[in-house]
Order: structure tokens, then sequence, then C-alpha cells
């Protein structure tokens, strides 16, 4: 038995849909409760990038020219590590068929390996229980399912149970997610594709896109225009959402769940022991909030404008298909690009240098296109890449191989690490040394970060609520509050020592210059005099503070 290469160009964008279909779930998997719209979003996007060029192919192509297409595309159109991974994946398996006008199941198993192979090598420091473990388990039990005689129906059987289990073990084998209660997000998002492509390789239909999963369908992408042409789709105006800290003796908000349908759709309401949480799609969010008061006071509250925020979309779309950087001809010896979101900060790194700016961060991770197209667009014949963030490091890693010029991708994590690394930088040192000195300097900055709980979580045997607010060290979660400014000089106390001479904050764009002139004076006051203490509008989403301690 073999597949052509039709069954597995329909097989991959099964898989591209299924993950489309299941992202939040994935992405709702992740350790720590930040608002990142993390695995499964960047899982999904980098299979999506394929669909385009698949679609170009003609009526019978060869298994390897599918192969090639897909693995090409996923791999510009790569986010986040676990996308970048999932493209690595496909490309050992497009090495493994090149010449195949069809694939046998020991061919294709084969391939899978040298995917597999790809992929670790890859990665610096490959973790056990991640991605990684799950395609490796699994790729190792199909090939042997294959040599043994068995066909794709029992090779994918096998795939898809030895994956599911291996995703079962993930916590034993990664701390971390033991701790969290939860699985690999990214080993989750390979289980759910493995899936969608295994209802076209054994016989069956593409997955489709299902409503609501927020993707167009596959065999017709709309493209919307600047008018918002899709304002008539969206029946309820308003997303209403939130918090109520329930009164003694409060009434069963199944009562209210009763109420909400009867003005809008889309009503979500969890009772738990302290809150209810409440959510809703209507013309009316004022009636929605009036009638919640009947069970206690209001928090958290968020009312937006979704034809509006359809608009804005759509422009901002529009926009984008036509903002293509061009490609500029190396013509000094250094040049910069940096991953950066929020005014203040991108303006700090251009103040440092820096040429191109590619936007982006939490929650918007770039892709390797995207990253690259910056990097070509850099008048230089070396460049520097700052990902300042630890999920856009090996996106960026794949542009060293594409790019036309010298590219050297610094391990940056954070913003300030990567203004850290731009002060350091000497335009009379060679590659090779600023490449060490500003390494170096990425170690010599601490980062903190204050945000808040996207989703309740348990971390450390500790519950966390949605909309509690959130400390971060270095990374790692730190401590949770209930006021922002309270959490900021905790954090901030925290992370200095008596070797500390600077502190620099950044305040996002949901903080006003009088709560930051409140927060500088209350770190004043807190903080030791001879530390130099600077308060600057960074403009970046989801973080309310981001500070750096040197």
């Amino acid at each position: 038995m073999t597949i052509n290469g039709s069954v597995l160009k329909n097989a991959i964008i099964s898989g591209a849909n299924n993950i489309i279909n299941h992202k939040v779930t994935v992405d709702e998997m992740n350790v720590f409760p930040v608002p990142d719209g993390d695995t499964g979003t960047n899982m999904s996007s980098t299979m999506k990038s394929a669909i385009p060029e698949l679609a170009l192919l003609g009526k019978d192509p060869a298994a390897s020219l599918v192969a090639e297409k897909a693995a090409s595309a996923m791999l510009r159109g790569a986010r986040g590590n676990s996308g970048v991974i999932l493209s690595l994946l496909f490309r050992g398996l497009s090495k493994g068929l090149i010449g195949k006008e069809e694939v046998t199941p020991l061919e294709y198993c084969t391939a899978l390996k040298m995917g597999v192979d790809a992929a670790y090598k890859s990665v610096m420091k490959p973790t056990e229980g991640t991605i990684l473990t799950v395609a490796r388990e699994a790729s190792e039990a199909a090939f042997k399912k294959a040599e043994s005689g068995g066909d794709f129906d029992d090779v994918f059987d096998t795939l898809i149970q030895e994956a599911e289990d291996s995703l079962d073990r993930t916590p034993d084998l990664l701390p971390v997610l033991k701790k969290a209660g939860v699985l690999d997000a990214g080993g989750m998002g390979y289980v759910v594709i493995l899936k969608g492509m295994a209802q076209v390789v054994k016989g069956g239909d593409i997955i489709e896109v299902e409503s609501g999963a927020g993707e167009a369908h596959v065999s017709a992408i709309p493209v919307t225009n600047a008018a918002g042409t899709f304002d008539t789709d969206i029946e309820f105006t308003y997303c209403t959402e939130y918090l109520i800290v329930k009164s003694p003796n409060a009434k069963d908000p199944m009562s209210l769940r009763a109420y909400l349908e009867t003005i809008g759709d889309s009503v979500v309401v969890v009772d738990d022991d302290e809150i209810i949480k409440v959510h809703v799609h209507t013309e009316n969010p004022g009636k929605a909030l009036e009638a919640a008061l009947q069970y206690g006071p209001l928090t958290n509250m968020k009312i937006e404008n979704m034809k509006e925020q359809h608009r804005q979309e759509s422009v901002k779309a529009e926009f984008q298909k036509h903002r293509i950087l061009k490609p500029e001809r190396p013509e000094k010896k250094y040049g910069f690009v940096a991953v950066a979101n929020g005014a203040g900060i991108e303006d700090l790194f251009k103040d440092l240098g820096v040429d191109r700016i590619v936007r982006g961060g939490q929650t918007q991770n770039p892709s390797t296109e995207d990253i690259l197209e910056a990097i070509l667009a850099t008048p230089a014949h070396n460049v520097f890449v700052l990902p300042n963030n630890k999920n856009i490091i090996m996106a960026a890693e794949q542009t060293v191989k594409l790019a036309d010029r010298k590219v050297i991708v610094l391990q940056s994590r954070t913003i300030p690490q990567g203004l850290s690394a731009m002060l350091s930088f000497d335009e009379s040192q060679s590659v090779s040394e600023n490449s060490v000195t500003m390494t170096k300097a990425l170690d010599k900055v601490g980062t903190g970060s204050v945000t808040y709980a996207a989703r309740d979580s348990l971390f450390e045997g500790k519950k966390i609520k949605s909309g509690d607010i959130i400390a971060l060290e270095n990374g790692k979660l730190s401590f949770t509050e209930k006021e922002v400014t309270k959490a900021l000089v905790k954090l901030t106390r925290k992370m200095t020592s008596g070797d500390t001479s600077y502190i620099t904050v950044l305040y996002g764009a949901d903080v006003s210059d009088k709560s930051a002139d409140e927060a500088f004076e209350a770190l004043r006051e807190r903080i030791n005099d001879d530390i130099e203490i600077s308060m600057i509008s960074g403009g970046q989403p989801v973080y309310y503070y981001i500070v750096s301690v040197e």
C-alpha cells in the first residue's frame, strides 16, 4: 500500500485545520497563566503557512514535491519555539521523501525519523518531556510497525497511540509540568496535527475548520477590505466580560445566565467559591452589568466593540499586505534588527542604533519570514538580531541560512537584555568580539515583569485566579498580588541587592502617566537612595511594568 502526493497534500491541510480548531485548547495548556497566545496559536500559524503553497500544486503532484513545498513554507512561516520545531519535523520528512512519487509506510516512517533527528540537532539543549519526546517516541513505534509489515492504517494508529501515551508521560519527565498539573502543550499540538492527517491517510475527508475557530476555510480564504465587509456577520456588537465578587447568600447564578441569554449570545457563566465569571455578546452591556449587581459588586469589567475591532483588524490586514520592506544592498559594516512592541521601547532601540524593528513579543511572535524581511532590509554586511523573547530565538536562528548576509542571533530573552546588549556594542570591535561582549551584557541585567493572570491555574500547589496580578523574575513566576503598584514595589525590592546601581522601569500601554508617577514615588520611598531609578513610557502591551535591574 502507498499514498500519493494528493493524499499527502490533503493530509497536511487536514492536520493544519485540526490544529486551528484546537489552538485555544492547546494555548490553555501552557504552564504559566500569562496572556501569551502561545503554543497552539504558533503551531496553527506555522501549519497554515503551508496551505497557500499546497493549493498552487497541480492535480497529481509527486509526494516529494508536496513535502518540499510544505516544509519550505513552514520554515519561513514558523512562529515560536513550537512552530520552529514543527517546521523542522516536516523539513526532515521532506528530505526523507526526495524523489518519491508515492510513499510506502516504511518510507514514510523512515522520513519521519529523519525529521525527529533534524529537530533534535537544531535545539541546543533538547529538553525531554516536550514535543521532541512525543515526536521521537511516536516515530520509533510507527517505524517498528511499518518494519513488521503494517499498512498506513496500522502505522497511523500506532503513531497516534504512542504519541498520546508519550504525551501522558511528559509530566514525569518535566517537573514544571507536574507542578502546574498540565501536559506539554507542544506535544498536545503535535497529537492534534497527527489526528488531522490520519483522517485523510485512512481514507476520510479533510477535517474542516469549525465555525468560531477564528480562521477561514482552507478552500476559500476571504480577503476582508478596509471597510469591514463582514460586519454584518456579527449579530451582537459588544463583547462584555466581568467578575462578580459574590455577596453572602447570593442567588443561583444560573438565573443570571438565563437572563443574559435573552439579551445576547455566547453566554458563559462560571460559578466559583468567591466569584462569578461572566462573558456575553450583547447589544445592551448596561443591562448585562445591571443584572449582575444583584449578585455582588463587579470587578475586571471589559466591554469591547467587536464590529469596531473587526474594522481595525481589516485595515491592519490590508496595510500588512502592502507593507513589504524593500531589500537593501549591504553598505555599512554593522546593522541591527530588534523585536519589540510599544512605541517607547521601539524608540529606545532606535536611539541605540537599531535599523529595523520587527513588531512582536509576548502574544505576537513574529515568523521567521518577518525577521528575515527585516534583515534583508538592513543595509549591512553583518546584522545582529535581538529576539528579546525566549520564544522568538529559534525563529530568528532559522534566518541564518536563509539570508544573503552574515546574521548573528544574540540570545536576548527580554527587552532589558536587548537594550543592555546594544549599549555594549563597540563599532571598533570585530564581529566575533562584539558577539562575545554583547552576549556577556545579557547576564548583567535582571528582568522583572508585572502582568495579569489570563486564566485560572494551579502552580506549585498555589491557586492563581484569572485577573490576579502576577510578578515574574527573570521569566519565573515569583508571586501574585491584588494590586499592580504593590506588586511592582515588592518585585523590584526582591530583585535589588547591594550591587545594584540602576533600576529602569518601562510602563505599559495600560498604565496612565499619573499611575506611573505614583508608582515611581512608591519605589523611591522603598528603594535605597544610592540606586538611580528611571521611569520610562514603554507603551508595551500585556505587561503593566517591565523592570530592568543592573
